[in-house]
């Protein structure tokens, strides 16, 4: 038993880290304008812009929550003077919002893509497997904020996280890992399956995100009229 901790707690996410560099820098070189979401807008629209929308921005917050979860000690709250009644509050309210849009959102886009018959059938295989991996780490995310806020028979901040951030030093706290609750390290596991997914999948067009466009001086349209003043326009 104490090797199979060590395997699954202390190996295996590195393994993990080593197959997502190397499959990303993979899919760069061979399939560099294939890093898209191989979108289906002109497919089916209407579910689309309600689905998409409540999706990234839900799963935004999500991220936060657990940058903040994962990588911020219970100490750094404790000398800011944050109680732990108001952290677990507010985990669980935006925590548990943000992970419920995320679930809504990925339903309406599941609804969306099984039940249009053009986008059903731009489906592809890597979609067959990411998508239910990716529910179910959802559901299992969800299910932990709602365990580890609104009660107090575990506080992850003392054991998943202190195993996540000892992986940083190479040291990895096995212990702190294999004690947590069955659906802490079933999220956990089902997190590396989706990160080992990642660079095959649509999933990796999040490197491909236009993040410059946002930074890119305007484009300024003049008019070729001949007396009167160019009207004039910018646009990015």
């Amino acid at each position: 038993m104490r090797h199979l901790q060590i395997a699954e707690w202390g190996v295996l996410p590195y393994l993990v880290l080593v197959l997502f560099v190397a499959g990303t820098a993979w899919r760069y070189h061979y399939d560099r304008f294939g890093l898209t979401t191989r979108s289906s807008q002109l497919h089916e629209s209407r579910l689309l812009s309600v689905g998409g929308p409540v999706f990234h921005f839900g799963l935004l917050f999500v991220i936060a929550g657990h940058v903040v979860g994962m990588l911020v000690p219970e100490g750094v709250t404790e000398r800011l003077h944050v109680p732990e009644s108001a952290y677990r509050l507010n985990a669980l309210l935006v925590g548990g919002l943000a992970g419920l849009a995320t679930v809504i959102g990925l339903a309406i886009l599941l609804w969306r893509r099984l039940g249009v018959p053009a986008v059903r059938r731009a489906t592809s295989r890597s979609d067959g497997v990411l998508y239910p991996v990716l529910g179910t780490v959802l559901l299992a995310g969800l299910w932990t904020t709602l365990v580890g806020s609104a009660t107090s028979a575990y506080d992850y901040r003392l054991g998943v996280s202190v195993w996540f951030r000892s992986l940083f030093t190479l040291q990895p706290n096995v212990p702190a890992m294999a004690h947590a609750p069955l659906v802490f390290q079933l999220h956990t596991m089902l997190g590396m399956a989706l990160f080992t997914l990642w660079p095959f999948s649509r999933l990796v067009h999040a490197f491909a995100a236009p993040v410059g466009y946002l930074l890119r001086p305007y484009i300024v349209y003049r008019s070729r009229g001949g007396n009167t003043p160019a009207d004039h326009g910018a646009t990015r």
